[in-house]
């Protein structure tokens, strides 16, 4: 690599390279870039493996400085714990311990301001805290995100101001480490992308968030799937995002909102003029906040695709939605699947759909 990094640019040399150290190579999750691949992946793997404590950081040092030009994303699938010395000898005290989640101290993963600095064209991160195929070696100390942790990732991403995309997810993200990582991402220049899916994130974690869509972010994408967010929180959000003018997107799938939380989203798509894509399945809506949805039907004019999926909407919250598509000009995409909203009511909004498609399309091919 000391020699080939900086003088070798054929596309074709590093697919070889690719093919003979990895049977699964897709450069479209590399920016259509073999040579781009076989650097960010081999700099992921170092990093997967790498063991704080224990391994020495020559070889990472050494890699960053040949991967800095290449590397625009990574995607770390797992980060190892040290390796510590057990405190409790005794057999029966340890397997007790381990069922508990209390063996031995808090553990620190990588950490990341070694690399953001070095990185200087680094647009994506996507981070899971947590090991792979430990299998019969299971314990839940390996999956621990740590308050340490949290804070040295906090600092590194803000730090990296070429970052674009941020994606934490599967790492028991709570509303404290919520906080401390929206605090630093308050001001951050570039950043576009937030996923926070499948955390522990509640209604003081969602109130942060709704302090972030509020500041001088220019976030696009929010995803806060499968997380603890419920009315209180969904009332933060929503009045967050009735002032917001950047987002896009926004997922808030299988959380805990109820009709309450359901509504004062709604009530902020009454105010809203800049999201295109909502995504409220699996979150207990009822008929109450399909009335709402009704009022946002007919006045919203930038929303394109709507999720309600797995919500009791019902027979009369289908009737409220249908009577709202028929002033609707703009909604391509309404997922209505195990919603309850009646075979009838079904059928009449997706003729409205396919009416709304139908004229988008007639008005792209006139321009």
């Amino acid at each position: 690599m000391k020699v080939t990094a900086n003088l070798v640019s054929d596309e074709g040399y590093w697919k070889r390279c690719c093919k003979a150290r990895w049977e699964v190579c897709d450069i479209n999750q590399h920016g259509i870039s073999w040579k781009r691949m076989y650097f960010e992946r081999n700099l992921e793997g170092i990093i997967e493996n790498f063991v704080p404590e224990t391994t020495d950081p020559t070889l990472l040092n050494e890699t960053l400085k040949l991967s800095a030009p290449y590397v625009r994303g990574l995607n770390i699938r797992q980060l190892l714990p040290p390796v510590k010395e057990a405190l409790i000898k005794d057999d029966d005290a340890s397997d007790a311990g381990s069922d508990a989640g209390q063996d031995g101290p808090n553990i620190d993963h990588f950490d990341f301001g070694l690399i953001t600095p070095g990185l200087v064209h680094l647009e994506e991160l996507h981070l899971t805290y947590g090991v792979r195929g430990c299998g019969m070696n299971f314990e839940w100390n390996l999956f621990q995100f740590t308050a340490r942790d949290c804070l040295l990732l906090a600092k590194a991403v803000k730090a990296c101001h070429t970052l674009k995309v941020f994606h934490l997810h599967r790492s028991g993200v709570d509303d404290e480490k919520v906080r401390v990582l929206i605090s630093n991402l308050l001001d951050h220049p570039s950043l576009l992308t937030l996923d926070l899916s499948h955390n522990k994130i509640s209604d003081s974690g969602a109130r942060a968030v709704g302090k972030l869509l509020n500041g001088r972010c220019n976030l696009t994408t929010l995803n806060l799937c499968d997380n603890k967010i419920r009315s209180t929180g969904a009332a933060a959000i929503g009045h967050a995002l009735g002032k917001n003018t950047t987002l896009t997107n926004i997922n808030l799938r299988l959380n805990r909102l109820g009709d309450d939380g359901g509504q004062a989203i709604c009530r902020a798509l009454l105010k809203n003029n800049t999201l295109t894509h909502v995504h409220l399945g699996s979150n207990d809506l009822g008929e109450p906040t399909a009335a709402i949805l009704s009022q946002v039907l007919a006045s919203n004019k930038t929303l394109v695709d709507l999720n309600l999926s797995c919500n009791n909407i019902g027979a009369d919250g289908g009737k409220s939605l249908q009577e709202g598509m028929g002033e609707n000009s703009t909604i391509r995409a309404m997922d209505l699947r195990l919603t309850e909203v009646g075979q009838e009511n079904e059928y009449c909004i997706n003729q409205l759909l396919k009416r709304n498609r139908e004229e988008q399309y007639k008005l792209g091919q006139t321009s």
